[in-house]
């Protein structure tokens, strides 16, 4: 069959994934069964794939989507807990001690605590928190979705302490022959390579991701302020251009000279505590505060059905002396003195979260201990797949061990955790739908084909695009790895599909395959942004699910500019500065 045939061929899954739940709106639990009966398809009957190939692939992307749906489950039920404790009417009253403007809130929570959460553990947590943390301090939740999605790109190539590189790029390249040749005749231990492409990775991240922060709020202003205006999102520049140095300086020392485990911990430290003193100061803020429309104006897609469609019966009722007090669905509730825990109580099962995920992460006996349980099955069905869940390392489990605390600390009844734990099963079977079809249609896709015949049509289609662009590639390397991220779900899969390819095609069009390599990851966190699974996910939690296309269309434009930005400074490494 025609080479360019098959390449169009292989990007149908794609295609089929926007076209029915950007262009033409179908919530994911429609649209993911189609795309994945499409890819099936190709699989078994262009690509030749042996249909137990597909059922093992199936098989490994239906354990995959427990483990989302199994993080996505302790974020729900943490959320109901504080929900019906009264906790998160403390919660909102605490971060307004800070700053009330909404700008500054969405650096704060969504942009240095979420890149807090994705240093530690990755796996798409970050929006798992920050987004519920938002909607409970008064956001709408799709603008609490649409601020998290963003956040999830220049902290991402090193989340988990450096997945998607130590394990993604390294999975790619590490005994392939080509490199090892390419190394030896540059007298290079690949070890130090794989530090270096980090290095390079955390520089290109470190220039075009100082503008997420601002990029954000300018998005928020614009499409859910009372004006709709681009203008109020640039009055807070001062106070973002800082926010986004304050990480991403520290971030570029990092990744430059201790190499990629830290880059995103090291940045998210230092920025949240240099940039909660300065709001506290009214550093740099700006000097209007900033806010939603008030809740009663706000269109029915706005709102999520978790938080903002109905009080919670045990709720405290707003203080009616409080300036910024508004009803149930709005947002800020200030706590009457004697109801609901106090800050310091409210705050700590999300610390709880925040600690025992570092710790598993850095603490290799705990990180042994905990990732040694396992259920797994290897070879499944006789194929080369395998797949396993880990019941105690998954962030899911930090989760439900922070909601057992929030009960005790709390000091909730046996009523009011039930109705919590009712509510947070009835919210899972939308989510199940989606990622039960939309992960195990990646695991078809990515395990297409046979040895001997086809190549993975992932594979194909960055060859196809290859072929087409040529010495332009430095501009399209970071959109293959974003392409990989939407498809795969994960930074670390797109690195480990596509590092190989890129360096060979870097090779092939005489350029420096480290530069090549460091776009691939580059783009490859950036993806994250559009991801289904990500962007399913998060909605979930704030109950937003079905109106993921409208969310992509929105996190589709910073990640336009991060690909576009990032291909630019690939050009001026390769051939300004010859690295």
């Amino acid at each position: 069959m025609d080479p360019g045939l098959l390449s169009l061929l292989a990007l149908l899954p794609i295609l089929s994934v926007f076209a029915l739940i950007v262009l033409l709106r179908w919530p994911a639990t429609r649209a993911m069964p189609v795309a994945f009966g499409i890819t099936c398809g190709l699989s078994l009957f262009i690509w030749g794939s042996p249909i137990r190939l597909v059922t093992a692939a199936v098989i490994d992307g239906l354990v995959t989507a427990a483990s989302i749906l199994y993080i996505v489950l302790g974020a729900i039920l943490l959320l109901n807990l504080m929900r019906e404790s009264g906790a998160l009417h403390s919660i909102r009253r605490s971060m307004f001690e800070i700053s009330p403007d909404r700008r500054v809130q969405a650096v704060i929570i969504a942009f240095l605590f979420g890149s807090f959460i994705e240093a530690a553990a990755g796996f798409g947590t970050p929006a798992a928190v920050a987004a519920p943390l938002l909607v409970a301090i008064g956001f709408p939740a799709m603008a609490a979705v649409m601020v998290s999605l963003i956040i999830q790109s220049t902290c991402v190539s090193f989340g988990a302490i450096g997945t998607p590189i130590l394990i993604g790029v390294n999975g790619g390249l590490a005994g392939q022959p080509e490199v090892m040749e390419y190394l030896g005749r540059h007298g290079m231990e690949f070890s130090l390579y794989l530090k270096t492409i980090g290095a390079k990775v955390a520089i290109i991240h470190g220039v075009t991701g100082t503008l997420i922060p601002l990029i954000m709020i300018v998005m928020m202003t614009r499409f859910f302020g009372q004006r709709r205006s681009w203008k109020e999102g640039l009055a807070a520049a001062p106070f973002a251009l800082f926010a986004g140095l304050c990480f991403t300086v520290p971030y570029t020392i990092t990744g430059v000279l201790w190499g990629p485990e830290f880059p995103s911990l090291v940045g998210s430290l230092f920025g949240l505590t240099v940039v909660i003193l300065a709001a506290r100061r009214r550093i740099l803020t700006p000097r209007q505060t900033w806010d939603f429309p008030p809740p009663a104006q706000w269109p029915a897609e706005w709102s999520g059905d978790l938080l903002q469609s109905e009080p919670s019966p045990s709720s405290p009722k707003t203080h009616p002396s409080t300036p910024w007090a508004r009803t149930d669905t709005g947002s800020l509730h200030e706590t009457p003195r004697g109801e609901g825990p106090s800050a310091s109580v409210a705050w700590l099962p999300y610390i709880l979260v925040a600690l025992t995920l570092l710790a598993s992460r850095l603490w290799p006996a705990l990180q042994a201990l905990l990732s040694g349980v396992q259920w797994g099955w290897t070879g499944i069905l006789g194929s080369g797949i395998s797949t396993a869940f880990q019941p105690f390392y998954l962030p899911g489990f930090f989760f439900i061990v922070a909601s057992a605390l929030a009960v005790l600390s709390y000091r909730m009844t046996g009523r009011q955790a039930a109705r919590a734990a009712g509510r947070t099963l009835r919210s899972l079977t939308g989510p199940a739908v989606a990622l039960g079809f939309a992960v195990p249609m990646v695991k078809v896709f990515i395990n297409s084909g046979t040895p001997g015949g086809l190549e993975q049509m992932p594979i194909l289609l960055a060859g196809g695009a290859a072929a087409v662009v040529g010495s332009a590639w430095p501009a399209f390397a970071a959109v293959i790895g974003a392409m990989g991220a939407f498809i795969a779900g994960s930074n670390t899969f797109s690195n480990m599909m596509f590092s190989l390819f890129q360096f060979a095609t870097a090779l092939k069009t005489g350029m420096t395959p480290g530069v090549i390599v460091a776009l691939q990851a580059v783009g490859g966190a950036a993806g994250n942004m559009i991801c289904v699974h990500n962007v399913v996910a998060a909605s979930a939690v704030v109950g937003l699910l079905g109106r993921e296309g409208a969310l992509i269309r929105k996190t589709i434009i910073p990640m336009t500019y991060y690909l576009i930005v990032s291909g630019a400074l690939g050009f001026v490494l390769l051939w300004w500065f010859r690295i």
